[in-house]
């Protein structure tokens, strides 16, 4: 009796591997393209263009240094973007964050100016974190215990902060020094040189807080894959009632994830105060005055590198360079600033729609097998491979 083996079944392209390794660049990619027809619609050569934007960014050491200093608080603020997502929690209220991390850490250095740098950076750096930590942790707990949609309550917190930074910086922190303009422009004195971040590569901009934000994003990442507290992360945010189930505290945990991500963003305030160029606080009366919206894209930065801490940190180098680049652009192409901004969407655009495809492809992946184990062949004593498969990595169990 001849056996009839089955028919081969045809090869097909991986698509976990064509959406894990070729997402991100093709979004990329795909937004340069677009942004080169609004190039040559706006009369410039698109050659030129990014021309321009590449070795104002990545061709000399002076440009590679602003990269990444630029880079510095993207990453902080996407690191923050990773450990509230992966919760299942969506903190848009990073540029109050950044503000209120700034204020803390410019109020201890005004405070304690005699203080050497060596226990006076470490504090600032604290006070920033606490500060960020503390406007995160409030809309951590409303969401948390009253189920109140942290979109809206982040977003509200972003024009409370905008409210109390500019008081503070128009009255009890204001400049008044002999050589200010009265107090007429809203920023602080000059901070005290113990508190300045120290420069690594001197005649750059390139300081400590560059190392330091690399540093914590790699900590995010052993704090998320590595430790239990990482994995009731995850696992709340993969589903609440899963989780709740499995005696997991759920509450607890959102309200940490938004603290730590507020946190990181706190942390992106102090990069801007203490490694400016100015060495102060200053705003022109609104959070975009000071944060420069890294609050929004760092939220780019972290969709971009996967919600991944270690991906985010290329992501942030990159974007940092995009907003570098395009200022260099800019001036050669004598294109609008703000095609930059519409690039940074486009990415976003695709990044979010990719997203959604490869969890489509993923549910439906999950179907066909099931659909295989159930279809299977039951009178041999050899299960299929297929249900070997989900029992043995714990998917089939109940």
């Amino acid at each position: 009796m001849s056996s009839r083996s089955a028919p081969a079944r045809p090869r097909r392209i991986d698509s976990r591997l064509l959406f894990s390794w070729f997402a991100l660049p093709g979004s990329a990619l795909a937004a340069l393209l677009i942004g080169a027809v609004m190039l040559l619609a706006l009369g410039a050569n698109p050659l030129t263009g990014y021309h321009a934007l590449v070795s104002g960014a990545f061709g000399s050491s002076y440009g590679l240094a602003s990269t990444a200093v630029k880079a510095a608080p993207l990453l902080l603020v996407g690191v923050g973007i990773c450990i509230a997502f992966r919760a299942n929690v969506f903190n848009i209220g990073g540029e109050g964050q950044i503000a209120m991390g700034g204020l803390a850490g410019t109020a201890t250095a005004l405070a304690l100016p005699g203080v050497p740098s060596v226990a006076l950076i470490p504090l600032t750096l604290l006070a920033s974190a606490l500060g960020g930590a503390a406007w995160g942790a409030i809309p951590g707990l409303f969401k948390a215990y009253f189920n109140v949609n942290e979109i809206l309550s982040t977003i509200m917190l972003n024009l409370v902060a905008v409210q109390l930074m500019n008081y503070l910086l128009a009255g009890p922190l204001v400049d008044r020094s002999a050589g200010s303009v009265g107090g007429l422009i809203p920023q602080t004195r000059l901070l005290p040189k113990s508190s300045w971040l120290p420069v690594i590569v001197p005649g750059t901009q390139l300081h400590l807080g560059v190392v330091i934000a690399v540093l914590v994003a790699i900590g995010a990442y052993f704090l998320l894959w590595r430790t239990s507290f990482g994995f009731r992360v995850r696992a709340v945010g993969l589903s609440r009632d899963a989780a709740t189930y499995a005696g997991m505290p759920v509450r607890r945990t959102i309200t940490l994830a938004m603290t730590l991500s507020g946190a990181m963003c706190g942390l992106a305030g102090a990069m801007l105060v203490f490694g400016s160029i100015s060495h102060r606080m200053v705003t022109d009366g609104s959070l975009t005055g000071f944060t420069g919206s890294d609050g929004f894209n760092g939220i780019v930065v972290a969709l971009f590198g996967g919600l991944n801490p270690i991906w985010t940190i290329v992501s942030a180098f990159l974007f940092g360079g995009l907003i570098v680049g395009g200022g260099v652009m800019q001036v050669v192409t004598n294109v609008p600033s703000d095609l930059i901004t519409v690039l940074e969407g486009l990415v976003v655009v695709f990044v979010v729609s990719l997203e959604y495809l490869r969890r489509r492809t993923r549910r439906l992946e999950a179907a066909e097998r099931r659909q295989r184990v159930e279809t299977g062949p039951s009178t041999s004593g050899t299960p299929p491979p297929e249900a070997v498969q989900l029992v043995g990595t714990g998917e089939g169990s109940g």
